[in-house]
């Protein structure tokens, strides 16, 4: 079904829920990752990565929760607001949960990177599934 003009035809219940599938997806690559890095490396490399992943996920679950508040389901400027908050949020818990982690020195800061950057994967497989059409 196309969509004249996505602004008035917004789906507040399915965009909660493709974001929550964004973070399933993020989960699911943080897992391959972690247990590639733990076959290949080691496997405090394969717990880093699952940690750098973690981070990743967190902040997106926050993000969420900020962003999709069902109390502004229905008011254009407290969606705004919800996704510059959920976006405010999920930098600061990425910034505070990678400072914990590498301030505490136990794990490989390489496999912790890489288990974060894994994350946004899902991003551009989310956004490829927009492009091809199969979002909705």
């Amino acid at each position: 079904m196309a969509r004249e003009n996505p602004l008035t035809n917004y789906d507040f219940a399915l965009a909660r829920h493709q974001a929550l599938m964004l973070v399933a997806g993020q989960v699911a690559i943080s897992v391959a990752v972690a247990l590639t890095c733990a076959v290949l490396i080691g496997a405090a490399a394969g717990l880093a990565a699952l940690a750098g992943g973690g981070i990743g996920v967190a902040a997106s679950l926050v993000q969420v929760a900020a962003s999709f508040r069902r109390r502004a389901a229905q008011d254009a400027r407290a969606i705004a607001r919800g996704f510059y908050r959920g976006e405010a949020l999920k930098i600061a818990v990425t910034v505070l949960l990678f400072v914990v982690l590498l301030r505490r020195g136990s794990l490989p800061p390489g496999p912790l990177l890489a288990g974060y950057v894994a994350t946004f994967a899902a991003y551009w497989v989310a956004l490829a599934g927009l492009v091809g059409g199969r979002a909705e």
